[in-house]
């Protein structure tokens, strides 16, 4: 009887987690749209223009860190919380750099000299 209530909370729990995974997954999705990206990964790689994009990287990065902290309780979490804290945090960082956009694939590579 014990168990098996343990099991169902965790599993509500993990139900919950992934249903607001994809929430926001989708919000981001709708937000890379609307701000003229062509993918959510254009988007994630992109140096925040506005003030809006500044305060999604901030965003993003603080619900990383969350998650990461709760990770600490449930590990799970933790795998999840790296991702938006990665991508929230160079994000800032680059801004903070100064650097406008950054793109892996504009890169020059060892073949082609330029």
């Amino acid at each position: 009887m014990f168990f098996s209530l343990i099991v169902a909370i965790v599993l509500f729990g993990l139900m919950t987690a992934i249903a607001g995974l994809l929430r926001v997954l989708k919000s981001y999705r709708v937000k890379a749209r609307e701000g003229g990206f062509a993918s959510l990964d254009d988007y994630m790689r992109a140096t925040p223009r506005t003030d809006a994009e500044k305060q999604d990287a901030v965003d993003l990065a603080l619900r990383g860190l969350v998650l990461c902290v709760i990770g600490l309780l449930l590990p799970p979490f933790l795998i999840v919380g790296l991702f938006p804290l990665f991508y929230g945090a160079r994000k800032m960082a680059y801004w903070a750099m100064g650097l406008d956009q950054f793109d892996d694939l504009e890169q020059p590579s060892a073949k082609d000299p330029a």
